[in-house]
């Protein structure tokens, strides 16, 4: 027997459609069940943590197999997903009787209706409902570049120029899920991200064709009606379009047409600087201990994930700037109406992601409910913002009205409470179609309608002895007894009664109505579906038809909700409106680290305000910081890096007053890290991030840099540096902050006209520090190393010895002694002090019971009589 012939039909169709998505886990329906085989169950039951079953065999193999039920597939596809699976889902596209009737060892037609990737996700049990789940593409065309990316979720598509060397920066502000490229080669910064590289072919990169695409989505002549020229843009966006068509199998999400975005627009902020200060994500990757879960205070999913767009890539448009302010202070000046505003906004659904879901034929009647629910809001919302506005609101409130229409349309069409599917049915409200309440009278009230017939029948007849009754024979049928056969079967009663069969002691009839009832309650139960079933298409269009309009809607929502959640923020926080403009101008009064300062306050503590305030001239404005560690250097430095970055992104800020010029480029080289897997060590990682800022720093930019070159050796990293501080004056004329424990580059602040010296006070006592946490002019006189060190617990003796080496350093350099002198001068353990022992003389009773005591295992009152018995211990024996 050959190899074809040993297997069964339903593995042979499951191994061809296997063979077509080799680089997925395929989800292969049978009946309830997804079941996997082979290598795909081992991999699926490991990762999802489910049996691994065998049945059968093939080719003389067990079989192994596992599978997960239809309903309970969400859930099981997030976990592989998060794991870096993709999954295709093949589902039955035929009903198993029409299977049948092509005979009964006919397979059921199966098809993969979806693949699944991390890029492609639209369920809300797969998404975060306040982040965006970005597919991002990077074409390259005659050494232009370009970067496009969509969110299929919300409909958003977006492309800029990009050049590789931009690449890293740009997809550290996106945070895609996947990344489209014809190659491998940034396969390293792609996994920096976190995100899953997809290798496409050229063809899907190809400008000609993707243009055409392009083309034919939008129903366009041309990508120019876009704006779209550049061959590497056209190329980008249309492998994100290619992508989507095979992952979605032609069926196309609904896009919002492309918006292209310009360079210099927003702020520059490397991959290095977003994880120093936390932008976004916290130090374990995660939202909390970030800056934007610290301010984010927003009431709807489209504010919060506006919220992260404006945070992840702030404005450098001064007018865009002000608008963004204008809105936040009209809300700051009117608690009444910000309150009210909120509690609206409150109950809005997430209009783009309902939408979404139903242009791509997954949603079902709540996704029609939240697009009910959100007009409605819309509606209340527009009435509350009836008066004057500042012009950023002016501009979106016009979106909230002209919906009525489809309000009223869903409004009629709907119940409160639908169910998650359209097939379950029972979402359509009574009073909508007469056709559907009358199939569900006749499903609900079978019985009632028939009795109604009978009495009518026996009052048209005058027999009260008629039944209507029922067998699986006839059917609904009519009964007299036979007594009344001549009366029933004579004129005019047999033009009604139409005789059936006669019994010995009963005639039985039908009616043509009662045919008709008869067919209409048998099938009353499937009829209500399809009629439901094409009322919730007709929805589904009327809907999809305002498309533009619910999108722009759900802009105007997202815009008003930010500006009232940062009015919350500001007037709850005390923060004030920072004054940005074309300057270069760098002055904060009282400010504070956001994410430090409400930490504290959970805490009941309060954060020390500082000052910071540059003296602007045509070059480089920098502070250079010196101070014990511990002391709040590296918090003073973020705090004014956020600050930029928070009045850029158009929020009040936490300080009390802010004049910034504009900043285009933010860097932050703040902490130690290593990257072991690629062989760099700590001292490589903060060379590369400080080399990338030396290279790309300008008069606009704002560096923060803390101890660059102490991962060297003492004179190496003095020496770097020194020259790195020199660099940033003479060639970038940066506005900065420049913390280091290297006092002899105190010296430059006379040498360098742009350079400032600053340290953090602190107080000293019996060898003992207390932090102040305040800025002042000046520099440190010394690092209080040795004292940080004893606040981290190090053992006294270590402390001893190290205060007396710093002695003998200290004294070396006064005196010009070499290291070796020094070193003769400090032999080994030669002024390590003794351990404090105590010895027992004489037997001393009190040292004796001393010994048995056990002082966890006292309570107070226990303590205070031992004392009193050890000092009676100790007088009997003197």
């Amino acid at each position: 027997m050959n190899e074809q012939a040993q297997v069964t039909p339903m593995m042979l169709q499951y191994m061809e459609i296997k063979a077509a998505h080799k680089d997925a886990l395929l989800f292969y329906r049978m009946g309830d069940f997804y079941e996997m085989f082979f290598e795909d169950a081992v991999a699926a039951a490991e990762a999802l943590d489910i049996a691994l079953t065998k049945r059968g065999k093939h080719l003389g193999q067990d079989i192994q197999m596992c599978g997960v039920p239809v309903h309970a597939a969400e859930g099981y596809l997030l976990t592989l997903i998060r794991k870096g699976f993709r999954v295709a889902i093949c589902d039955q596209v035929e009903d198993p009787a029409d299977a049948k009737k092509r005979g009964s060892k006919s397979v059921v037609k199966r098809e993969v209706v979806r693949l699944v990737t991390p890029g492609t996700l639209t369920e809300d049990a797969l998404l975060d409902a306040r982040r965006h789940n970005y597919l991002a593409a990077f074409a390259e065309v005659r050494d232009e570049g370009a970067l496009a990316w969509c969110d299929i979720s919300t409909g958003e598509l977006r492309v800029t120029p990009c050049a590789a060397s931009r690449l890293g920066p740009e997809l550290a502000r996106l945070a895609p899920r996947e990344v489209l490229m014809v190659s491998g080669q940034f396969r390293d910064l792609i996994e920096d991200i976190g995100a899953a590289l997809t290798e496409l072919s050229a063809a899907s990169f190809d400008s000609q064709s993707a243009g055409k695409r392009l083309c034919d989505v939008f129903g366009v002549a041309e990508p120019a009606a876009f704006g779209l020229t550049a061959r590497a843009e056209i190329a980008a966006l249309g492998a994100i379009i290619d992508w989507l068509d095979i992952t979605q199998k032609g069926a196309l999400p609904r896009l919002q047409v492309p918006v292209r975005e310009l360079p210099g627009g927003q702020m520059q902020i490397d991959a290095a600087t977003r994880r120093s200060l936390e932008i976004t994500r916290g130090a374990d990757g995660g939202r909390a201990g970030s800056l934007l879960a610290t301010v984010d205070l927003t009431v709807t999913a489209a504010g919060a994930r506006l919220l992260e767009r404006r945070l992840a890539a702030p404005s450098c448009d001064e007018a865009v700037i002000a608008a963004r302010l204008d809105a936040v202070s009209f809300f700051v000046a009117d608690h009444g109406l910000r309150a009210q505003l909120r509690d609206d906004l409150r109950r809005v659904p997430d209009i783009d992601r309902a939408l979404s879901r139903l242009a791509l034929g997954r949603g079902g009647p709540r996704d029609l409910l939240a697009i009910r629910n959100a007009l409605a809001a819309a509606k209340s919302l527009s009435g509350v913002l009836a008066c004057a506005l500042p012009d950023l609101l002016a501009s979106v409130t016009s979106d909230l009205s002209g919906h009525e229409e489809l309000f009223d349309l869903l409004n009629l069409a709907l119940v409160a409470e639908p169910p998650l599917l359209a097939r379950d049915g029972g979402f359509v409200a009574s009073g909508y179609d007469a056709e559907l309440d009358e199939t569900r009278r006749l499903r609900d009230e079978g019985r009632g309608v028939v009795a109604a017939m009978e009495a009518e029948y026996v009052r048209l007849s005058g027999v009260t002895a008629l039944k209507i009754r029922h067998n699986n024979v006839l059917g609904y049928y009519v009964e007299t007894p036979s007594t009344h056969a001549e009366k029933m079967l004579a004129a005019p009663l047999n033009e009604t009664f139409i005789h059936r069969q006669t019994n010995a002691n009963a005639i039985r009839f039908t009616t043509r109505p009662l045919s008709e009832i008869e067919t209409k309650i048998l099938n009353a139960g499937g009829h209500a579906l399809s009629i439901e079933a094409r009322i919730f298409n007709e929805l589904q269009d009327a809907t999809l038809a305002a498309y533009a309009q619910l999108t722009a809607l759900a802009r105007a929502l997202a815009e008003i909700d930010l500006a009232a959640s940062l009015a919350e923020l500001a007037v709850s926080r005390n923060w004030k409106r920072p004054h940005v403009d074309g300057s270069r101008d760098f002055q904060i009064i009282g400010g504070r680290h956001p994410v430090v300062e409400a930490a504290l306050a959970k805490q009941g503590a309060s954060f020390v305000a500082n000052d910071c305030e540059m003296a602007i001239s045509d070059g480089a404005a920098l502070w250079l910081l010196t101070g014990p560690n511990m002391a709040g250097k590296s918090t003073f430095l973020r705090q004014n890096a956020l600050i930029v970055l928070l009045a850029q992104a158009g929020s009040y800020v936490p300080a009390d007053e802010a004049k910034i010029g504009i900043v285009t480029q933010l860097f932050s080289r703040v902490g130690a890290s290593d990257d072991l897997a690629r062989g760099r060590s700590t001292f490589m990682v903060e060379m590369l991030e400080t080399a990338a800022i030396l290279n790309q720093a300008d008069e606009r930019s704002f560096v923060i840099l803390d101890e660059i070159g102490r991962g060297t050796a003492t004179y190496d990293g003095l020496s770097i540096a020194w020259a790195t501080l020199e660099h940033l004056h003479e060639v970038g004329k940066v506005r900065g902050l420049f913390a280091t424990h290297y006092h002899e580059m105190t010296a430059l602040a006379e040498k360098l006209q742009g350079v400032e010296n600053a340290t953090v006070t602190v107080k000293e006592w019996d060898h003992e520090i207390i932090f102040l946490h305040e800025i002042k002019k000046g520099a440190a006189d010394r690092s209080y190393g040795v004292q940080v060190a004893k606040l981290a617990g190090l053992p006294d003796a270590v402390i001893s010895r190290a205060r007396v080496v710093l002695d003998a350093l200290e004294q070396g350099d006064r005196e010009g002694k070499g290291q070796k002198g020094l070193i003769d001068d400090l032999p080994l353990f030669s002024a390590r002090p003794q351990q404090k022992q105590i010895v027992a003389k004489d037997n001393s009773p009190a040292l004796e019971r001393l010994e048995r005591i056990l002082p966890d295992t006292l309570t107070p009152l226990e303590a205070l009589n031992l004392l009193y018995e050890l000092k009676a211990l100790s007088a009997n024996k003197s």
